[in-house]
């Protein structure tokens, strides 16, 4: 085995050298020729160190490193940098248009798995808007380099987060493509090997690379501005009394599962019970990475038919609940400031379960901004000061919700309030009779399972938004 991995590294190390070497003397001057010699001289010397198994490892390491000619490329301009190739000129576009049949994963077939990948990555680029992505960190880097940039610590903090997060995706996406290159030349080496072993050992790596990368496929439906952000989970009965106030509360209980099962943290911030059952209203808060960016497409109407447990008559029933959804953003990132003479607060006593829980004091806090009426309340914590500042930070994410809305003229991604909660408007049907099936209506995506939704298992629903909604916007583009 040891054999095996050596041959392998050593012809693939010697071929990317060999390729870098050719490459580099384009940019060297005939003043460089004596820099060059020292430098193959110190490449042969790594050649011979590379026999030393012992020490095997991290000379390739570092050979790779220098063979691949990173620190040249990346001082290139992003639109300048020369696509990943295989050692015959193979390209991830190449892949792509030989249009090579895509077998099951079963299959031992590395050209299938290969052009599956290259599928994938081609995909990836495609939501994350790669021309659009680079012409931006083209941008952001030459405002990265203006020597003024920290006089306005804050803008200088969006640019600098906004210019790492776009240099990480591109770091990641082009770490796919050589990743992807690299099997393929190991494949290619095993051919003219005749090294059964290397070949299989080769198949094997990119059929996962083939399962993992489809991960890096959703990942890349949560590229926009605040999808990494926590989140509140607004839910509102609709008209129709005790029934829609059950059925606020069962979809309450569903996005509970659901964070529960991504293991978020989730915090009844506010709750305003029914009379008879469920909620009037309630505001969850999510805690996790891209909890906004998966929620935000369950903004809407749901509806539910079934018949009443609370009809003695046992008729069918219609009931509706609204949710919507903000981002939770970070100090440096709020985008209204909050003056404290626009606020009007409330103080009262907080509902419970009575008897000897009942709460005695007006600790439950209602916030109001005065300028856009808006409002936000909490009851559920122990201390009224306690209350006063999950209010406010419920409050402070509406108020910048409102204001992307404003800025970006999106009003349909980001809600401004529970309204047109009624028939004409649901975005998914749940229906428990007469036959049994939840529908989203946006996607026509549906299952005949609907305890396993109100269970918390959504994640099909979102990805199949996501997955639509991404690429309508392609398409416009």
């Amino acid at each position: 085995m040891s054999s095996i991995i050596f041959r392998r590294s050593y012809r693939t190390s010697s071929s990317i050298l060999s390729r870098y070497q050719s490459f580099s003397t384009l940019f060297q001057s005939s003043s460089d020729l004596q820099s060059t010699n020292k430098q193959q001289n110190h490449v042969s010397g790594l050649e011979s160190l590379s026999k030393n198994a012992s020490g095997f490892g991290s000379v390739l390491n570092k050979r790779l490193n220098f063979s691949c000619g990173s620190c040249l490329i990346n001082t290139l301009p992003f639109s300048s940098q020369a696509a990943v190739a295989t050692s015959d000129g193979l390209t991830v576009d190449d892949i792509v248009a030989n249009q090579w049949a895509i077998l099951d994963e079963s299959e031992s077939d590395w050209k299938s798995h290969a052009s599956a990948v290259a599928q994938s990555i081609r995909l990836i680029k495609k939501r994350l808007q790669w021309t659009q992505l680079k012409v931006r960190l083209e941008m952001l880097s030459f405002q990265m380099e203006k020597p003024d940039l920290w006089d306005d610590p804050v803008h200088a903090g969006r640019i600098s987060r906004e210019h790492g997060s776009l240099m990480g995706k591109m770091k990641e996406v082009n770490g796919l493509e050589q990743e992807l290159i690299d099997h393929i030349d190991m494949i290619k080496l095993a051919h003219e090997e005749n090294d059964p072993d290397l070949e299989s050992e080769s198949v094997k790596a990119l059929l996962r690379m083939r399962q993992s990368v489809k991960e890096k496929e959703l990942e890349a439906l949560l590229a926009g501005e605040h999808d990494s952000c926590s989140c509140y989970i607004e839910v509102q009965a609709g008209a129709g009394g005790t029934e829609s106030m059950d059925w606020a509360g069962m979809v309450m209980q569903m996005y509970k599962m659901w964070a529960q099962r991504h293991g978020y943290g989730v915090t009844v911030v506010d709750e305003m019970r029914g009379e008879i059952a469920g909620i009037k209203r309630a505001t969850l808060k999510v805690d996790g990475e891209y909890a906004y960016g998966y929620a935000k497409a369950e903004v809407g109407a749901h509806r539910l038919v079934r018949i009443s447990p609370f009809d003695s008559a046992k008729r069918r029933h219609t009931s509706f609940a609204a949710v919507a959804v903000t981002p939770i953003l970070g100090d440096a990132s709020h985008h209204v400031q909050i003056n404290e003479a626009d606020l009007r607060i409330e103080r009262y006593r907080s509902g419970g379960a009575g008897g000897q829980h009942a709460n005695v004091t007006d600790s439950a806090v209602r916030i109001t901004h005065i300028p856009t009426g808006i409002t936000a309340s909490c009851q559920n914590e122990r201390s009224q000061h306690q209350n006063k500042a999950s209010a406010m930070a419920v409050l402070q994410s509406r108020l910048d919700q409102q204001e992307m809305a404003r800025q970006a003229q999106m009003n349909a991604q980001y809600t401004q309030s529970l309204t047109d909660n009624s028939w004409g408007n649901q975005i998914r049907s749940y229906v428990l009779h007469p036959y049994r099936m939840v529908k989203d209506l946006r996607t026509n995506y549906e299952v005949s399972d609907p305890d396993s939704v109100l269970e918390g298992e959504i994640d099909d629903f979102i990805l199949s938004f996501l997955t639509d909604s991404m690429d309508k916007e392609n398409d416009e583009a």
